[in-house]
């Protein structure tokens, strides 16, 4: 639990009356203004297109997505769950390593899995060539092979990637079950997998399906490169292809229905279900060794999501490397990183800046008010990518035509453009998104913070600010700082709102690899594919630590 704020039940509306606060409670506003700026426009005129969408593709879209959603529920539920379980469970050869290797997928962006396993699994690919060659077949009128641009295909290479927030949910879960539950479940005869351990770790699972969910509503590089019309596709097509930003708003709020019945259940997950463990020791289940078959069976378990979602794709884009297909790090490419490290450290920096002030000033003396206010600018990661840049554009074409007439009665300039003409509305989209990840981590390392600190340096002499800046904000600079990490990472690896975004002869990475993907030339580009997945390694690493960690009685590492 947070520490409580020093004197959060005084102060109320009258915190804001101290600048400290104030600037905290503004800060909280302007990061909601582009959340609430999509509803503003969804009010605006669509001449007549919504109603025409409405009566036509618009019950397509959402038919595609909750039929998406169904399909990459059940492989990440099936490969999340299961390689947690075992894991936990059971001792085996190699155990210890497939712990985080596990997590190795969620270093890979959708869009590049769907990209590989095309080229993979497409006719003229390694498996399709060794089947013929192997049968003697000649044509493809010889045989039968699933087609990967499908909605099957779609939803097993996005569950894929996914998976790894279930993994990491389930897994939580089951190495904080008290072994006093399992106990009582074998003298009642009960399976302990189905009838003790699933039940409990219900609400984590449930909230990495969440998680998964709105990942899969947010996708746009996976669904438009195998022509799945999902409601992230149509906001994307009505917005740029129609010219309609009041009619990509509108989606844009059925979007917004999805992800609020998502988070409603996660919500829901969290708080209807509790256990106590009422014996004196933080007893968990000890992992019982698995030999012979037993042990086969669980490492080809295991095994299996780490060759789909992590080996194949990256043994894919190193073979293109290793023959000479790909471009080097020079001219394009070579600008296209350092866009990406140059955006990404930006925008971490202001996410953790923003995150540390808010979280700092509504934690210590802030009040209720203010925490609330705080907490709600952190819900744009809830949002799809695709829905925050309506409502970025939305939010800084009313300040930029606000600062063009102040401009024109003052200096009588009325050149606008500021804030729409250069990467401003792409950083603007990335903080307001990655919010929620900084803040998160801030929040984590306020919860080991003692709350009589910021009281003992006032007795010292110290000011509220000199006491968050001296004494409070060391002691949170691990947390802190792997929350930039995370920040730097997402952003790494972001298309949608960079696509969408960007100003003329910019490109990132994610975009660079997507225009090349989408001409049919990814071996072209597979260097570049693999620097983002290279930058999400080593955050997968601390995370699997971190998940280690938590398992009762077990010494925390820092």
């Amino acid at each position: 639990m947070v520490a409580e704020p020093v004197t959060s039940r005084r102060m109320g509306v009258r915190a804001f009356i101290n600048p400290l606060y104030l600037a905290s409670g503004l800060l909280a506003i302007v990061l909601l203004i582009p959340i609430l700026s999509v509803f503003v426009a969804a009010a605006g005129d669509s001449e007549g297109l919504w109603s025409h969408l409405a009566s036509t593709v618009l019950p397509y879209y959402i038919g595609n997505t909750l039929v998406l959603m169904a399909g990459v529920s059940v492989v990440s539920l099936c490969l999340g769950i299961s390689s947690a379980w075992i894991v936990t469970r059971y001792d085996f050869p190699g155990s210890r390593w497939f712990e985080w290797m596990l997590l190795l997928p969620a270093a890979v962006p959708g869009y590049l899995i769907a990209y590989t396993y095309t080229d993979f699994l497409e006719y003229a690919g390694p498996v399709q060539v060794a089947l013929r060659d192997l049968f003697g077949w000649t044509s493809a009128r010889d045989y039968w092979f699933p087609e990967i641009r499908s909605m099957h295909g779609a939803s097993l290479v996005m569950g894929a990637v996914l998976y790894p927030y279930i993994y990491m949910m389930a897994r939580a879960a089951f190495l904080t079950t008290p072994a006093s539950l399992l106990d009582a479940g074998r003298l009642a005869n009960r399976n302990l997998f189905w009838g003790i351990a699933l039940p409990l770790a219900r609400p984590a699972i449930v909230a990495g399906l969440a998680l998964v969910l709105m990942e899969t509503i947010s996708d746009f590089g996976t669904v438009e490169f195998f022509a799945i019309h999902t409601l992230t596709l149509g906001i994307f097509n009505v917005w740029l292809g129609m010219n309609n930003l009041a009619a990509a708003s509108q989606i844009a709020c059925v979007a917004f229905i999805l992800i609020l019945a998502l988070l409603t259940l996660e919500t829901m997950a969290r708080t209807r279900r509790r256990f106590a463990d009422t014996s004196r020791r933080a007893n968990t289940m000890e992992a019982l060794p698995a030999h012979k078959w037993k042990a086969v069976v669980c490492i080809c378990v295991c095994a299996a999501p780490i060759i789909i979602g992590f080996l194949i794709p990256v043994g894919v884009l190193l073979n293109f490397v290793l023959k000479g297909y790909s471009i080097d790090l020079t001219g394009a490419a070579a600008e296209a990183a350092v866009n990406s490290l140059s955006l990404s450290a930006m925008v971490a920096a202001l996410v953790i800046a923003s995150a540390t002030f808010m979280g700092l000033v509504s934690v210590y003396g802030g009040g209720r008010l203010l925490r609330k206010l705080t907490a709600l600018a952190s819900i744009g990661y809830a949002f799809p990518g695709t829905i925050l840049a309506v409502g970025v554009v939305t939010a800084a074409g009313l300040l930029d035509r606000g600062m063009a007439s102040i401009a024109g009665y003052l200096f009588g300039d009325t050149h606008g453009g500021w804030l729409t003409s250069g990467i401003g509305l792409v950083v603007m989209a990335c903080v307001v998104r990655f919010q929620a990840v900084g803040y998160g981590a801030v929040a984590s390392g306020l919860q080991r913070v003692p709350s009589n600190l910021i009281e003992a340096s006032r007795t010292l002499g110290r000011t509220l600010t000199g006491g968050l800046v001296e004494i409070v904000s060391p002691l949170i600079r691990t947390a802190v700082a792997a929350g930039g990490v995370l920040v730097f990472v997402d952003v790494m690896k972001e298309l949608p709102m960079t696509l969408l975004l960007r100003p003329f002869n910019y490109e990132t990475l994610a975009t660079f690899v997507y225009q090349y993907a989408k001409d049919e030339l990814l071996e072209e580009a597979a260097l570049p594919a693999l620097l983002i997945i290279a930058a999400g390694i080593l955050p997968v690493i601390v995370l699997s630590r971190a998940i280690s960690a938590s398992r009762p009685g077990r010494r925390r590492s820092a």
